[in-house]
């Protein structure tokens, strides 16, 4: 093993202060960031191994490439290919990652005695850390853009949205997977950004005096359901705490329609996790708590299809969100229905990247009778979501194709990622839903 002397300190000085080119985004073309950051990718590939070893941690002397040296200037050359016309939202989270994410590991190295109860390996002084460092930088980094764009954004969004994206980044830093930090922290942060430059200010407070009405009613809804789930052992307490922000949030959202598709899902998964529970208890594949349902669970499966019930009305472009918003629940939905009836009642299961047979319950396994039964619920779902009026009918068919899609990328990523701990059930949940949402998003718009 390489013994010389590694600094962490030194190596997150140089995190931090590569950051400081983000400032350059706002007066170079896209193409000229994406070249910069390209050259940076290739320097740490091939010229770093041979000049800057010593910032290496030891374990990265012992692979071909060191993890976070690389994916720091991939991440931020995709930072600047997907959002080419939005230097804003680049420079944004490319300052979370900089200076937050670097000082998160500083402060939290010799201050953070008190861990995180759901990752011990992260402290409450580094998460605080990355949002409030994380968000300052961001929003820095985000005023300093806004002359770049034709239209510049609201001042709210450009000072205040950089905070929430670093919040939300901090929570998913927490998460005990092994996907580097570099990648989740700008990734998830973008999106954030993203998804609140969607937002209209005027739909804002057009709409704000309609939901503050419901409100009150939506939540004493809510928390009598979970109650009764709870009182019915089908969720945990953590997980009816959830549920009742999140069902209040699609209440408030989508109204009545929105809420009764939410319920139909949370029946669907809630029944099949309770059949064939012996077997699937002699096999030890069982949903953990006697197939109650957590915190986690609920935030994987439903949570972006709160997100996205959100923006169907604070965005201009309702449709697509609803469509965004029916899919991502068919796809939670019928990804749990395929998963509970395989395990319960599959005869044979399938592994999805290579069709060897393997053991019920193996990530990435897929058997017919669950992917039929998944199937079925898509199409139940779906068709429950037309009559409800939040989709035509003619959507109907992108939202199975896009939850089937999801549900296949999903077993994809869990057999190649989720055995080496690089991703995790809740993380593959959520990332379903996501695909879905998109897939049916990208389909709808080619025939509607």
């Amino acid at each position: 093993m390489d013994e010389r002397p590694h600094s962490e300190d030194a190596r997150k000085l140089i995190h931090i202060g590569f950051g400081v080119c983000a400032f350059l985004l706002r007066d170079l073309p896209w193409w000229g960031a994406a070249l910069l950051a390209l050259a940076a990718l290739v320097f740490n590939l091939f010229v770093m191994p041979r000049v800057g070893r010593a910032i290496y941690r030891p374990a990265d002397r012992l692979r071909p490439f060191a993890q976070g040296v690389v994916f720091y200037p991939l991440a931020v050359l995709l930072l600047v290919l997907v959002f080419p016309h939005r230097p804003d939202i680049a420079a944004a989270a490319w300052g979370i990652l900089a200076a937050g994410d670097g000082m998160s590991c500083m402060l939290g190295r010799r201050f953070g005695r008190r861990r995180i109860p759901w990752n011990r390996e992260k402290s409450i002084c580094g998460s605080l850390a990355l949002f409030v460092c994380g968000g300052a930088a961001g929003a820095v980094l985000a005023w300093w853009c806004r002359p770049a764009l034709s239209i510049a954004p609201s001042l709210w969004f450009s000072i205040g949205a950089p905070f929430v994206a670093a919040f939300v980044a901090a929570l998913v830093e927490t998460i005990p997977i092994r996907l580097d930090d570099n990648l989740s922290v700008p990734g998830s942060a973008a999106a954030v950004l993203w998804a609140l430059s969607q937002v209209d200010a005027a739909r804002v407070e057009v709409l704000a005096p309609a939901a503050a009405m419901r409100l009150p009613i939506a939540f004493a809804v809510n928390a009598l359901v979970a109650w009764v789930a709870y009182r019915a052992r089908t969720v945990t307490r953590a997980g009816a705490v959830c549920g009742i922000a999140i069902g209040t949030t699609i209440a408030v959202a989508v109204s009545w329609q929105g809420w009764l598709l939410l319920g139909s899902t949370f029946l669907a998964s809630a029944v099949t996790s309770r059949m064939g529970l012996q077997r699937k208890t002699l096999l030890g594949i069982a949903e953990d708590r006697g197939g109650r349902r957590g915190a986690a669970n609920a935030i994987a499966n439903t949570g972006f299809a709160a997100g996205a019930a959100l923006l169907s009305q604070l965005s201009p472009s309702t449709a697509p969100w609803l469509i965004a918003f029916t899919a991502a629940l068919a796809a939670g939905g019928s990804d749990t229905v395929a998963s509970e009836i395989g395990k319960a009642w599959g005869t044979r299961t399938f592994l999805v990247t290579s069709m060897a047979e393997v053991r019920p319950g193996t990530s990435g396994g897929l058997s017919v009778e669950g992917t039929v039964a998944g199937l079925a619920a898509a199409v139940l779902i779906a068709a429950f979501a037309v009559v409800l009026g939040l989709i035509v009918p003619r959507a109907l068919l992108a939202v199975v194709i896009g939850a089937t899609l999801g549900s296949i990328a999903e077993s994809a990523l869990g057999a190649t990622l989720e055995a080496k701990g690089i991703l995790n059930n809740d993380t593959l949940n959520f990332l379903n839903t996501a695909i879905a949402a998109a897939i049916a998003v990208a389909f709808a718009s080619v025939w509607l």
